[in-house]
């Protein structure tokens, strides 16, 4: 194994354990979400602030300044001071999270770049994602902002944009720790040509029905309409399009932004399966029939989770096991496009 290509695998597992912090972040959004704890730290210290509050003073002096905030005065009025710190610590982690990310980041890119394991094609996309990494801190704290003004509960719009600029970090770094990871080259058949087309697609259909998923939770889709298939006892539930201008009724209208989330859902599912069952028929290495395998019985199982979500009104663990197969299930459909393209060395780029 030459120098370049220990170079390589070394910078790949590195890429892999940042997947695995981001995915970590990732959950832990989703349940500092679900327990109502993203506006219980009402600054933002992005450099400051590591420690939490040591002593009872600092605890109290930290729970006045909650109490100035909408959130306190209109839904958690009388909130004792060790039913704070439960939300707290939740949206402390959260935020303590992400700067260990920066840091595990940081470092180690300095390391490869001062011993110069890097080549300029590779240091570049290290830059993109650290850039990206740090929009997404900006856009967390955007997002915390919109729910300290007069309504206590932030804007389903940021929400949904700041879970899916974490999804698409996620999967950029992912992409370049597997191309870094596999690195001889290897020509596609012609027969892979449809699956080549269809599996990109489907997994962009997955990354949209993520996308629904946050404007259920921005706008507290999950806690009606807690029956499956129907809706109310219907399939369309009535006054899916009661706001003005139309539009807003995709974003905003509860009824509407559930049922499309349960179409984006079901549609992933039947078109995955698809794909699984187009790929039975193509000459695949063990790699990619591992990942379409594994996608096909994933999306199984992120199907009976988000009816399980549903049907138990959104309980905290399940409501967090759901969040955890959607990127599952887009990490398995990422590694089957993977298996399908070409790979290519660090040294041929």
């Amino acid at each position: 194994m030459t120098t370049q290509t220990k170079s390589e695998q070394a910078i790949a597992v590195w890429l892999f354990v940042m997947c695995g912090l981001i995915f970590a972040m990732v959950l832990l959004g989703g349940i500092t979400r679900l327990t109502h704890s993203g506006l219980s730290m009402v600054e933002w210290r992005p450099l400051m602030g590591t420690l939490p509050p040591m002593s009872e003073t600092d605890w109290q002096e930290v729970f006045e300044k909650y109490k100035q905030f909408p959130e306190y005065q209109k839904i958690n009025l009388g909130m004792t001071l060790s039913e704070f710190k439960r939300i707290f610590l939740f949206e402390y982690s959260h935020r303590v999270l992400g700067r260990a990310i920066g840091i595990a980041f940081a470092l180690p890119f300095l390391y490869f770049l001062i011993r110069r394991r890097l080549t300029w094609y590779l240091a570049s996309r290290l830059v993109v994602m650290f850039v990206l990494g740090g929009l997404q801190g900006l856009l967390g704290w955007y997002m915390v902002q919109s729910g300290l003004v007069e309504r206590p509960d932030v804007s389903a719009y940021r929400l949904t944009a700041h879970l899916g600029l974490a999804v698409v970090i996620y999967a950029y770094i992912l992409w370049v720790a597997m191309s870094l990871w596999h690195t001889r080259g290897v020509a596609a058949p012609k027969s892979r040509q449809g699956l080549r087309i269809a599996a990109p697609i489907v997994t962009g259909t997955i990354f949209l029905t993520i996308l629904s998923g946050g404007l259920v939770a921005g706008n507290d889709a999950g806690l009606a309409y807690n029956s499956f298939p129907l809706m109310d006892g219907r399939f369309v539930p009535a006054d899916i399009f009661r706001l003005e201008p139309w539009w807003r009724n995709f974003f905003e209208n509860l009824p509407l932004v559930q049922l499309d989330h349960r179409l984006f859902a079901l549609l992933s599912v039947i078109a995955s399966l698809m794909v699984w069952c187009l790929s039975l028929r193509e000459s695949l290495s063990c790699g990619a029939r591992r990942a379409f395998t594994g996608w096909a019985a994933m999306v199984l199982v992120q199907l009976g989770l988000g009816i399980a979500t549903l049907l138990l009104f959104v309980p905290i663990w399940v409501g967090a096991l759901h969040q955890a197969g959607a990127l599952l299930t887009f990490t398995m459909a990422l590694w089957a496009c993977h298996e399908l393209s070409p790979k290519v060395s660090n040294n041929a780029r």
